[in-house]
């Protein structure tokens, strides 16, 4: 069985295949055609599987992925045929979810300042559910879209966040709340709930419970303003790597118990969150061919200090190898957030030498840098090396510096998982290339 999606074919394996099958499969399709192209595999069955398991151990929280983690089409249409809504952050973003059937009610505008052209659109579309966090975006939302349903955006007032800290940039003050709540009331707008974000990739879940409790505080402040707030949005932060499985479990039952706590199931409130990383990042496999490689003499490095390597030995090599894919093209997170990528190979020998390796982009930019430092089985130019866990802010943030080009896509899953999706119905889309 197979299903055209926008001109990529996903393929509908009936067994179980391991990732390294599956990029070795491409590998060998890319040399019989004589390519050095690189490519990204997405295992659409562990989209499938993992929002399953949110709706298992979250069953009070509706997912509204975010899609600027990751918008490609057909990662949206599955979401969406699952049922999950979505947290849009700019005009492009509404308008792709939208013409693939969602309607305006599953989504979130969540950007607290948001363009006016862009807010006015929202409103045309009647995508009303937004969120806030200043008196001056009341204002604006009172000459554009008065009618709008809006989330109050809150500062996390907390020692416990995810790697990514947002609270510089946006959330309302603990201090300001009560001022741009009054502000939101003279200005009669309509203020429906509260949201939050603890941050990127979060791992401490005491960073939830924080912020829950911190969201009765304002929930409390608002219906003393004559507010009948309805909505509580817990944001993302949810971790997705392969290895997260545990730690996003811990993180479900603190949720669960905090707002059991402070949010009783007998209030009538909606409950939302906007994953992104935890539904996609396992999903996607990234293959990269070695284009170029050095051979070099060891020189200090602080990143050595406890690995056993010594690069003041003059007789000690390592290899320096060079990729089609880098930091200005699906790596990118190693420079905003300096994540760490796994280099995996695909020579099987468990014998095989292993030698002190550092993995490198394209662009003559000095800091394209993949991996600084990592134990690989020697490579020859031309074969290939691939990386897990590629989901997640990779190829939405691809760039096209120094000519960089984006991979390859190849899509699948398993016959049994999408037959219990698509039972009963073709998948479609409803764009260019609409086939079955």
């Amino acid at each position: 069985m197979q299903a055209s999606i926008e001109g990529e074919i996903v393929t509908l394996h009936t067994h179980s295949s391991s990732t390294a099958d599956l990029v070795n499969e491409q590998v060998n399709i890319a040399r019989k055609e004589e390519s050095e192209k690189h490519f990204c595999l997405c295992n659409l069955g562990d989209i499938i599987h993992k929002y399953q398991r949110w709706t298992t151990l979250l069953p009070r929280v509706k997912p509204f992925y975010a899609v600027k983690c990751n918008e490609e089409l057909p990662v949206l249409k599955v979401l969406a045929d699952l049922g999950a809504s979505f947290d849009c952050a700019c005009k492009h973003e509404i308008e792709k979810v939208l013409n693939i059937g969602v309607t305006p009610a599953r989504v979130i505008y969540a950007q607290p300042c948001k363009q006016p052209s862009m807010l006015k659109f929202a409103e045309q579309k009647g995508v009303d559910k937004m969120t806030f966090d200043n008196v001056e975006e009341l204002y604006k939302v009172k000459k554009i879209f008065p009618t709008a349903r809006l989330v109050l955006r809150i500062m996390i007032d907390s020692e416990y966040k995810g790697n990514q800290d947002f609270s510089s940039k946006y959330g309302c003050h603990p201090l300001d709340v009560p001022t741009v709540l009054e502000t939101a009331k003279e200005l009669n707008l309509n203020v429906v709930g509260v949201s939050f974000h603890v941050g990127s990739n979060c791992y401490d879940s005491r960073a939830f419970s924080a912020a829950i409790q911190q969201s009765r505080q304002v929930f409390d402040t608002g219906a003393g303003l004559g507010f009948n707030m309805t909505l509580l949005d817990i944001g993302g932060g949810f971790p997705g790597q392969l290895d997260t499985g545990t730690k996003f479990q811990q993180i479900a039952d603190v949720v669960n118990s905090s707002l059991d706590t402070h949010f009783p199931c007998n209030e009538g409130l909606e409950i939302i969150a906007e994953p992104g990383r935890y539904m996609v990042a396992s999903a996607f496999t990234i293959g990269v061919n070695i284009i170029a490689k050095r051979i070099v003499s060891h020189r200090p490095n602080k990143q050595d200090k406890g690995t056993g390597i010594n690069r003041n030995d003059p007789t000690v090599k390592s290899i320096m190898y060079y990729v089609n894919d880098g930091v200005y093209g699906s790596f990118l997170s190693k420079l905003s957030v300096d994540r760490k990528y796994e280099a995996k190979s695909l020579k099987t020998d468990q014998d095989a030498a292993l030698y002190e390796s550092s993995v490198w982009g394209p662009s003559c930019d000095s800091v394209d840098c993949i991996v600084d430092s990592t134990l690989l089985p020697a490579h020859d130019v031309g074969e290939w090396l691939y990386f897990p866990d590629m989901g997640a802010y990779t190829l939405s943030s691809h760039t096209k510096f120094n000519g960089m080009e984006e991979p390859k896509l190849i899509y699948y899953c398993q016959t049994d998982t999408w037959n219990r999706l698509y039972s009963e119905k073709s998948y479609q889309y409803n764009g260019p290339n609409n086939t079955t």
